[in-house]
């Protein structure tokens, strides 16, 4: 009898041509239900460019926590945690933000009142609205952002992929062209003569939607709506449902950013979502195919799986030695805001911001940071540098947790998976105690003892104490 009597064990043939070393055998899943992305759109680009580009730069960020992140969670966000979270991200240094959807709830219009009628936007802030293509909605959306002095950004959007035409939307290629056009028309006519307001289109499902359509849409957007280089518009391509590798994506970003029309005029800007757990890596291989703006919650909060992760596309730039351009000085307390606002957990493995990230508890991962800090330390002395300017390169510690306003206090700690390495950083860093080879091989097996036994990691105060009853 199984121990998980619910799963079942996979009991087909072996694949024919597999190599002796795998015997993994064909299982019950039902995947013969599902056809890969070439099925179901075509990706014309074969003459692909971005794999031989590097990321140098960041792109422009836009958070839409207050937004995207807002509708997936399940209990939307008041008027004080939405005004505690803008007020965040003002002071993280973004300069683009999705503040809500007005026309789809009073919250969201009153935000927007609230940012006309305060100072509580920075006048170098773009504030961005979100729309469907309808009249009246985009009617109430305009009404929202009247009187405010800031930069604003009216978002259109429509869903464009074929499975969405026919079953949601129930229109042809040519129906929902000019229901998109419609929209745009009337976003121009409440608009399109006022002087701090620019346009935002995303053709949702893009990465679903057939590239020639796609292209078609995003030229007759751009051309009515007459983009130049001095009003540019913003062409939003959102992986809405993450159904490929990376690289697929990256092809059909670069395909645009190679063929749409009135480029010098387009900001190319991009919106993954998460579903395969590759939205991270979409953004950074759509920003190598062109993208120049990057759509995205802080950590990744969003439909289903979420939306890609601004914190870590950021952090990420910032390990490579390129600027970030957002601060995160002071992770801790960025977390502990969008945990309050959000009502969710940031998860303790999250990267960069959970609670475990930099810390070790394996004794040969141990081992290397302690000599990677000691030789840190060395290093800058000898250079004559405080020890937050000397290059970073301790081992197993991707960045050095001080940048993210964090200590060190943390990211050793001892369990039974520990070895020397660890117990004696605990002891030297804590309390100045340094021990001998035969000292510290005696001390780890006991310490190791007392874990097994225990079941639980030990701090420096018990690991000083089980020391002193060694040596008495």
């Amino acid at each position: 009898m199984s121990a998980f009597p619910t799963l079942s064990t996979p009991s087909g043939p072996i694949p024919d041509g597999a190599p002796h070393w795998n015997p993994q055998r064909q299982s019950q899943m039902p995947s013969q239900r599902y056809s890969d992305v070439f099925s179901r759109v075509d990706v014309p680009l074969r003459d692909r460019r971005w794999p031989s580009r590097r990321l140098t730069a960041a792109p422009l960020w836009v958070p839409v926590d207050l937004r995207d992140g807002n509708q997936a969670l399940a209990e939307p966000m008041d008027p004080a945690r939405k005004r505690r979270f803008f007020e965040m991200l003002v002071a993280m240094g973004y300069k683009e933000i999705e503040v809500g959807y007005p026309s789809a709830s009073q919250t969201d219009f009153d935000f927007v009142r609230l940012i006309a009628e305060t100072d509580i936007a920075p006048e170098d802030v773009t504030i961005v609205v979100f729309t469907p293509a309808r009249g009246d909605l985009i009617e109430r959306t305009v009404a929202s952002i009247s009187g405010i002095r800031n930069p604003v950004v009216i978002h259109l959007y429509t869903a464009t992929a074929p499975i969405w035409r026919d079953v949601v939307l129930g229109r042809g290629r040519d129906e929902l062209r000019e229901l998109i056009l419609d929209g745009g028309r009337e976003v121009l006519r409440l608009a399109g003569d006022l002087p701090n307001v620019r346009f935002e289109f995303s053709p949702e499902v893009f990465n679903q939607t057939e590239p020639d359509f796609a292209l078609e849409i995003c030229d007759a957007v751009t051309a009515l709506w007459g983009a130049s280089p001095d009003r540019p518009v913003i062409l939003n391509l959102p992986a809405t449902v993450e159904i490929a590798t990376p690289n697929v994506y990256a092809d059909q970003i670069e395909y645009m950013h190679r063929n749409l029309a009135r480029r010098d005029s387009v900001i190319l800007s991009v919106h993954p979502h998460n579903d395969r757990g590759t939205g991270v890596a979409c953004a950074e291989l759509a920003v190598l195919a062109g993208a120049q703006r990057v759509e995205g919650c802080v950590f990744g909060n969003g439909e289903r799986t979420g939306n890609v992760d601004l914190a870590t596309l950021a952090l990420n730039l910032h390990a490579q030695g390129v600027d970030p351009m957002i601060d995160f000085s002071d992770i801790d307390e960025i977390r502990r805001t969008v945990e309050h606002c959000n009502r969710l957990e940031v998860h303790p493995r999250h990267p960069y911001a959970g609670a475990l990230v930099h810390t070790a508890f394996s004794g040969t991962h141990q081992d290397a940071i302690r000599k990677g800090f000691a030789e840190h330390r060395a290093r800058a002395a000898a250079a004559g540098l405080d020890e937050n300017q000397a290059s970073w390169r301790v081992p197993y510690l991707p960045v050095d947790p001080a940048d993210l306003g964090r200590g060190y206090e943390e990211v050793i700690r001892v369990n039974s998976q520990s070895g020397k390495g660890g117990i004696t950083h605990l002891l030297e860093s804590r309390y100045g105690v340094t021990l001998s080879r035969d000292e510290q091989v005696a001390l780890a097996r006991r310490v190791q003892q007392h874990t097994e036994e225990t079941g639980h990691e030990v701090t420096a105060e018990e690991v000083l104490r089980i020391l002193r009853e060694l040596t008495v």
